[in-house]
């Protein structure tokens, strides 16, 4: 495994999981943020939050959206998609609202642009001066 890989553990049983990138060990992200979303999505969905077939109903969507953007089906934005499923059902949850999480992005982006490089990004970064 690659530095630049994250997993998580099994139990990883279901279906769905059938088509993302493994090795022996399980699946494996290409970046830590889509092994978090991954794991929320699970988490929540254990929680009780939603169920699994709202799940996939909702990650169903995200993909019939990008296609009917002509957006190409190589499987690049996955996990683009696997979040845009998670914030919808979060949205419709309850959980959070879009402005919210509109905001969070925001900071986390700031954060982002004002961590130097090699250094962990904080979302502290974001409230500091340029």
């Amino acid at each position: 495994m690659s530095t630049s890989e994250t997993r998580i553990a099994p139990p990883l049983d279901r279906p769905a999981f059938a088509r993302l990138p493994r090795d022996a060990d399980g699946p494996v992200f290409a970046e830590p943020w889509q092994a978090q979303a991954f794991a929320l999505a699970v988490r929540l969905s254990e929680a009780g939050w939603f169920s699994w077939h709202e799940w996939t109903l909702a990650l169903g969507e995200q993909f019939r959206s990008a296609a009917a953007r002509g957006e190409p089906d190589d499987g690049s934005r996955y996990y683009e998609h696997w979040l845009a499923a998670l914030e919808s059902l979060v949205t419709a949850k309850g959980l959070s609202d879009p402005a919210a999480l509109s905001e969070r992005k925001h900071a986390w982006a700031e954060a982002y642009r004002r961590t130097p490089h090699g250094e962990p990004v904080a979302l502290a970064a974001a409230m500091r001066g340029t």
